[in-house]
């Protein structure tokens, strides 16, 4: 389903996207152009309500790049109310921390791999 131009989304997608953490600059430069596997990327994607990090839509895989500010119980309540709607929406949602991007970022493209594999041989 194709959907008209939305520059309230696109320009905040932009800002987002310009504000980018560098753990989210570096997971960005090994997802894009369908270096991991082959698979689609794109980041700050506008799903619902919501504007999650990097999103494999093919796959409905998003990925949430979590630094400090996930911590506090509100926080924590927050994100557990924006996954269950993305999930009800049939997305699944992996969760790294800028740390596991910064020091193991092998490790994390491989999980994701793992992840995208499991879907593509489950669906």
């Amino acid at each position: 389903v194709m959907r008209g131009k939305q520059p309230w989304r696109s320009n905040r997608s932009s800002v987002l996207r310009f504000q980018a953490t560098s753990a989210e600059s570096l997971l960005w430069s090994r997802l894009r152009n369908r270096q991991l596997g082959g698979f689609k990327f794109v980041r700050q994607a506008a799903i619902g309500d919501y504007y999650v990090d990097f999103v494999c839509r093919e796959q409905k895989l998003i990925l949430e790049v979590d630094g400090a500010t996930h911590g506090t119980d509100a926080e924590i309540a927050d994100d557990a109310v924006r996954t269950a709607d993305l999930q009800h929406m049939g997305y699944r949602i992996v969760r790294v921390t800028n740390a596991d991007v910064r020091d193991n970022m092998a490790g994390v493209l491989e999980s994701l791999l793992a992840v995208l594999h499991s879907e593509v041989r489950a669906g």
